[in-house]
């Protein structure tokens, strides 16, 4: 970056970054796995508690008035002030960290899940109803399957910010993982390992978005948003 003028330690030559990582490989692939189960330890809990309370407030009215308003008013906090907060109570172990990832990612998959649940058909419901199908059966067999798109929509989203809450987590309370990497590593202006770390948070996005999009095609290939999707390598001239 010399002919730029700029100086390397704000911002190193890809050259440095890549040989830093070299230097110490197994390490940072360590703190990335860290990161990698913390952040699907806090997205599983979102999607099992984002799902079931999107089912309740689906059939509650109850629960439509108040916990429906009050997610929607928590998610008005920024998440990074409640850090604090998740350290005093749950301490500096991995606690903090998964429930940090698990606020932040519950939000757009409860929400889009009570979309899906609400958007089904009156036409089927009504005659599921005429044929005196419980409502347990008409959640499973009518709603749920029709909810699916939105679900998964919502766990697209909901992986992005289950990272982004894991890296909160890791600044705040972590001792492992590459927010603390990153951590330690801007306190002793170690800039080409920060660059490492946040390209090994690039690398680890993507996996996990592609791996809910491959879930995504297999559960929904039936799915006309599947159906219409260009074919690979198709385009128009």
């Amino acid at each position: 970056m010399r002919t730029l003028g700029i100086r390397e330690f704000l911002l190193p030559a890809p050259s440095k970054v890549i040989l830093e990582f070299f230097k110490q490989p197994g390490y940072l692939l360590m703190q990335s796995l860290d990161t990698l189960r913390t952040t699907l330890a806090g997205f599983v809990l979102a999607v099992v508690l984002g799902v079931a309370a999107a089912i309740g407030i689906v059939y509650s009215r109850f629960l439509d008035r108040t916990l429906y308003s009050l997610l929607v008013a928590m998610n008005a906090v920024p998440k990074v002030a409640l850090a604090p907060l998740f350290v005093i109570w749950l301490g500096t172990s991995a606690a903090p960290k998964i429930a940090i990832a698990l606020l932040i990612a519950i939000f757009p998959i409860l929400i889009d899940t009570v979309l899906g649940l609400r958007s089904t058909d009156p036409d089927m419901l009504d005659m599921a109803r005429v044929n005196r199908a419980s409502r347990a059966k008409i959640l499973w067999k009518i709603r749920f399957p029709n909810a699916m798109p939105s679900l998964l929509a919502g766990m697209k989203v909901g992986i992005s910010f289950a990272l982004v809450g894991t890296i909160v987590g890791e600044f705040v309370a972590g001792e492992t993982g590459l927010g603390h990497v990153i951590l330690v590593a801007q306190g002793s202006f170690d800039t080409p390992t920060v660059f490492v770390a946040l390209a090994l948070l690039c690398i680890l996005g993507v996996l996990l978005f592609k791996a809910i999009e491959f879930a995504e095609e297999r559960l929904l290939g039936w799915h006309a948003s599947q159906r219409e999707r260009p074919e690979a390598g198709a385009g128009g001239i």
